[in-house]
C-alpha cells in the first residue's frame, strides 16, 4: 500500500503562483511515475504533469511553460510549481503514484486550487 498526502492548495489571484506538494509513504519499492491530475467542476479529471523515477517529465499543453513538476526521491515527494495562474486552472488537484512493479495506481485526497480573476 502507498499513502499520499497533498498540501499547498489555496486561493490566489490570476497571475499568481502556488506550489503543491505530495508526500508518498508505504511500499514505495521499484520504479514509479508520480503525476498531478486536476478536475474542475463538471469536467473530467485530466492529467496535468508527470515525472518518472529518473526525472523525465511531461505536461499537458495548457500548462507548458507555466507549471513545473519535480521530485525529491530522498523525501518521496513530488512538487508542482504553478506560475502565471489563470482562472481556468481552478480545480481540485490530485496526486497519483503509479507503481510499475505492481501496475497499481494510488491517489491522494485532492487539494483545491482556486484562481480568481
Amino acid at each position: 500500500q502507498v499513502q499520499l498526502v497533498e498540501s499547498g492548495g489555496g486561493l490566489v489571484q490570476a497571475g499568481g503562483s502556488l506550489r503543491l506538494s505530495c508526500a508518498a509513504s508505504g511500499s514505495l519499492f521499484g520504479n514509479n511515475v508520480m503525476a498531478w491530475y486536476r478536475q474542475a467542476p463538471g469536467k473530467q479529471r485530466e492529467l496535468v504533469a508527470g515525472i518518472t523515477s529518473s526525472g523525465t517529465t511531461s505536461y499537458v499543453d495548457s500548462v507548458t511553460g507555466r507549471f513545473t513538476i519535480s521530485r525529491d526521491n530522498a523525501k518521496n515527494t513530488v512538487y508542482l510549481q504553478m506560475n502565471s495562474l489563470k482562472p481556468e486552472d481552478t480545480a481540485v488537484y490530485y496526486c497519483k503514484f503509479f507503481q510499475l512493479t505492481t501496475s497499481k495506481n494510488y491517489w491522494g485526497q485532492g487539494t483545491q486550487v482556486t484562481v480568481s480573476s
